[in-house]
């Protein structure tokens, strides 16, 4: 056996682990409340409901937002269940589906 250097990028193992224990939803916290279109500028805004269909239209930061889009959008396609990208300080909100950027196989409107 001999020993290798590899990369194991965090958001995408977890989302492999995630479909591997069947689990309910994925969620990615990070730093950011949401994801954004066009991050940065002036124009942007937050993604509230979206597929994974939709989100193959738009690019994202590659060491950035874009492993966290990839991996919940690989989620949302193996189990048709809802992944989201939000705010760790908003995990609560997030789980009920009333913050961060929820992806689910079809795009719907969370009651307020």
């Amino acid at each position: 056996m001999q020993g290798v250097e590899a990369v194991i990028d965090k958001d995408l193992c977890s989302s492999l682990l995630a479909i591997e224990l069947q689990a309910d939803r994925l969620i990615i916290a990070t730093d950011v409340a949401a994801v954004y279109l066009n991050w940065g500028q002036a124009d942007a805004r937050a993604l509230v409901n979206t597929t994974p269909e939709e989100l193959a239209d738009y690019a994202f930061a590659t060491g950035s937002m874009a492993p966290k889009v990839a991996a919940a959008c690989a989620f949302v396609r193996a189990t048709g269940k809802r992944a989201v990208i939000g705010s760790l300080e908003q995990i609560e909100d997030m789980l009920a589906g009333h913050a961060g950027t929820q992806i689910s196989p079809i795009a719907y409107q969370v009651a307020s």
